[in-house]
């Protein structure tokens, strides 16, 4: 791959580079790592100099909320609006296969085929290092082709979320009204991270469903003051319906108005934490790619395996003689 060619397509904003691009860095294996290494630190020169910071939204909700269609609603307004959108949707991988059912084009059937948006499905493959490690910087090669507004759709389960939100400058979180309890299957730590909330389908076609719209977000705002610090920013919590668009320009002047509280001292603070972090997390995919590759580990196994199976080792001794296989690999001579 000739670094050279793939670095002027993705500042010409060429699809064809910057999906190959996305590919390369999203790549576990060996031989893709070296290059993508310099092809970011090439990317990272370049965006020391690039003003204004591009726009990092992370999009998560409940089972069913719609936030393919709310994103194609948001895709649709901000391109009209003059910007470039980048989307990245986490897609749920099967941890059995690997296999991910990657059917975001489809349900974003418009905005895939908008010249001013970018829609990247992107397995997790069954481990948050790999989505960490991948999306961010895919969102670095999306920046420097020059998409001033990166969304990021998270699978919206579990742990998923932290990692999302520990990459972007606002957290976005869709609920619905009608989930009985509306507050049922929300978790605190969700509260706790989101800096928007808006609740969905509130269309005013349906006078009804729009009154339990707005009965859920004064509830769920409720429920913010029990978990947030009065010096904290207070998430506004608002009503939208992705399906007709109306209010979701009011879900995203909420997004703005998070971003002015952050200022752009307090966004870079907060992004080079996300360095920080996301620096860790390299470091722990690598060491779980090393052991995977290690000729020790693959020597012993199989026979870990019967062992455990077998009732004849216990998980920590297993992990020990493991760990003494790859550290076996590393010894001198």
């Amino acid at each position: 791959m000739d670094l050279e060619q793939l670095l002027a397509g993705i500042r010409e904003g060429r699809r064809a580079q910057v999906s190959r691009a996305i590919t390369l860095v999203e790549s576990t294996a060996p031989r893709h790592r070296a290059t993508a290494r310099d092809l970011l630190t090439r990317l990272a020169e370049d965006a020391a100099d690039r003003e204004p910071l591009a726009v990092r939204v992370g999009i998560s909700g409940v089972p069913g909320v719609g936030k393919s269609t709310f994103i194609e609603s948001l895709g649709a307004q901000l391109t009209d609006a003059g910007h470039r959108v980048g989307v990245l949707a986490v897609d749920p991988s099967s941890v059995r296969t690997g296999g991910s059912v990657l059917g975001d084009k489809t349900r974003m059937a418009s905005l895939a085929v908008n010249p001013a948006a970018f829609i990247r499905p992107s397995p997790s493959a069954g481990t948050l290092g790999g989505v960490a490690r991948a999306t961010t910087q895919a969102m670095s090669v999306l920046e420097a082709a020059g998409y001033d507004v990166i969304l990021v759709e998270t699978v919206g389960v579990g742990q998923s979320e932290i990692t999302v939100a520990g990459m972007v400058d606002t957290f976005l979180f869709l609920t619905l009204a009608r989930t009985g309890d509306q507050l049922q299957g929300i978790k605190k730590g969700i509260l706790e991270i989101a800096d928007v909330i808006a609740v969905n389908k509130a269309d005013p076609s349906d006078p009804a469903r729009e009154r339990e719209a707005r009965g859920a977000a004064r509830e769920l705002a409720g429920a913010l003051r029990l978990v947030r610090g009065h010096d904290e920013w207070a998430p506004p919590v608002v009503t939208c319906s992705g399906l007709s668009g109306d209010k979701v320009d009011e879900v995203w002047a909420q997004v703005q108005r998070h971003r002015a509280d952050l200022g752009r001292d307090g966004l870079l603070r907060k992004r080079a934490e996300q360095q920080l972090a996301f620096t860790w997390a390299l470091v722990r995919d690598e060491l779980d790619q090393r052991l995977r590759h290690s000729q020790g580990v693959r020597a012993v196994q199989d026979d870990v395996r019967a062992a455990l199976l077998g009732g004849e080792l216990t998980a920590p001794l297993a992990a020990d003689r493991l760990l003494a296989a790859y550290d076996g690999d590393r010894a001198p001579g």
